[in-house]
């Protein structure tokens, strides 16, 4: 299966971004690619934190929701969106002027499959940049899996996160021990954490869990002066590197081999040797 990972530099216009995901989508499409995931925050990077509660959506409906059901309609292809943000519940004071990070899943049909709302939101100060999610973000609760009917006849297994996910091992641990063949983390992370962390947790989640990794990721510099680190890449279940898209907006494609898989997982059979 072809599996496609689209990188972004995302700005403060909402249809702008729109049209820049449409033109990478049609790329991957291009190519050949069965799956195509955007970057988390692929549809805004706005000037405040605040600024995605303008452009919030009702579950299925609004269009940013409407762009990724046609879009997969139209290209015949499984897109995962990024995230885009989704309105909470009414009614609750805890709620209040906040909405979901939510990344969504649809089929060639045009039909959601899945949603994951993320569960961790970033915090982090160094005392140049601070960022706390929390403030205008709902986490998630639950992680989510959907299964992916490849051309050539495999189901392919899939666990969703976002971003800031992929410093918590135990989420990618329970989609592994739930049978999980391919992990995606569409991605924002900034150019500091992300020079020092970004691949090696990347390669870390693929290894330990025996998976391909999916990272779609913003990567360059935006209007609103932020700078994102990049590099989007697929990994395979040994941790080597199939492709990567080191800065700027762009397509990253790489040919997942389910059998490759069963044959790593069967010469070193770690899952099933866990003691803890």
């Amino acid at each position: 299966m072809k599996v496609a990972a689209l990188q972004m530099v995302s700005g403060m216009d909402r249809d702008a971004n729109l049209q820049q995901a449409k033109s990478l989508l049609e790329q991957a499409a291009q190519q050949g690619a069965e799956l195509a995931v955007l970057p988390e925050y692929f549809c805004l990077l706005g000037q405040r934190d605040t600024d995605k509660l303008f452009i919030q959506e009702p579950f299925g409906q609004g269009p940013i929701q409407a762009f990724l059901a046609n879009m997969a309609r139209t290209l015949k292809l499984w897109i995962v969106g990024g995230t885009l943000p989704l309105s909470a519940p009414s009614g609750g004071q805890e709620a209040s002027g906040r909405v979901f990070n939510s990344s969504l899943a649809y089929s060639p049909q045009g039909a959601c499959v899945a949603r994951y709302d993320k569960i961790h939101l970033f915090r982090f100060d160094n005392g140049h940049e601070r960022y706390d999610e929390s403030r205008s973000l709902m986490p998630g609760e639950a992680p989510t899996r959907f299964e992916l009917p490849s051309r050539d006849g495999h189901v392919w297994r899939i666990g969703m996160s976002v971003c800031y996910d992929l410093r918590f091992a135990e989420l990618y641990r329970r989609y592994a021990l739930e049978g999980a063949d391919l992990l995606l983390v569409p991605s924002a992370f900034t150019h500091t954490t992300g020079q020092a962390h970004w691949e090696v947790l990347l390669r870390a989640r693929a290894i330990e869990n025996q998976a391909f990794v999916v990272a779609a990721a913003q990567g360059g510099l935006h209007d609103n002066g932020r700078r994102t680190w990049g590099h989007s890449m697929l990994v395979d279940p040994w941790g080597a590197l199939l492709a990567q898209q080191p800065d700027g907006a762009g397509v990253v494609v790489a040919e997942f081999d389910h059998g490759v898989l069963q044959q790593q997982r069967a010469r070193l059979s770690a899952l099933s040797h866990r003691v803890l």
